[in-house]
């Protein structure tokens, strides 16, 4: 039974692109995320996952865009062969299929997913890292303030003087949160 050939790609932020993944092979559908790899909950993810059938193809440009977790990678193939799906990774040269399975080919998928996981895991470590020498340095992170200084100080007195909050806060296009942020500030 010949089946869809249907792809799969995946960056990590909205500023990415997915140009160079699969370019070369002939697809019938393609899901495509833009969204961390850290776990398999992930919209396109998923759409792909349901909507392919006994007999087709997932393509995926490598291991590490389809999962960056071993033990989520390992569910996914595992599901996938089941089902009778083939999964071809093109950067690793691996296919996966129901009726074949290969123990080199596990083990690699095994290696190459772990060292996907590891990783990741050094992301995370540099990026702590990097907000703890921000922080250190007096840096101010996350979003810059939508209210001046002189917003600041009206808000505080008119909450002072018992404002609504509510008010005060749909006044100055804050959420209730923020706003008594600012308050106990």
């Amino acid at each position: 039974m010949k089946g869809q050939n249907v792809g799969y790609r995946r960056v990590s932020t909205a500023e990415q692109t997915t140009d160079r993944q699969l370019v070369e092979v002939v697809l019938d559908v393609v899901f495509e995320d833009k969204a961390s790899g850290k776990d398999a909950k992930r919209p396109e993810l998923e759409r792909c996952l349901s909507h392919l059938r006994a007999g087709d193809t997932l393509h995926v440009h490598s291991i590490d865009r389809l999962a960056r977790n071993l033990k989520d990678l390992q569910e996914i193939i595992e599901s996938l062969t089941l089902k009778g799906v083939t999964v071809k990774f093109y950067k690793e040269h691996l296919t996966f299929e129901g009726s074949n399975h290969s123990p080199m080919q596990m083990l690699m998928l095994q290696m190459l997913g772990a060292f996907a996981q590891f990783e990741r895991t050094l992301i995370r470590e540099r990026q702590a890292e990097g907000i703890q020498a921000a922080k250190a340095r007096g840096q101010k992170l996350g979003a810059p303030s939508k209210l001046s200084a002189e917003q600041i100080e009206e808000l505080k007195a008119r909450a002072a003087t018992g404002t609504d909050k509510s008010q005060l806060a749909k006044e100055f296009g804050i959420s209730r949160p923020t706003l008594y942020k600012v308050i106990a500030a």
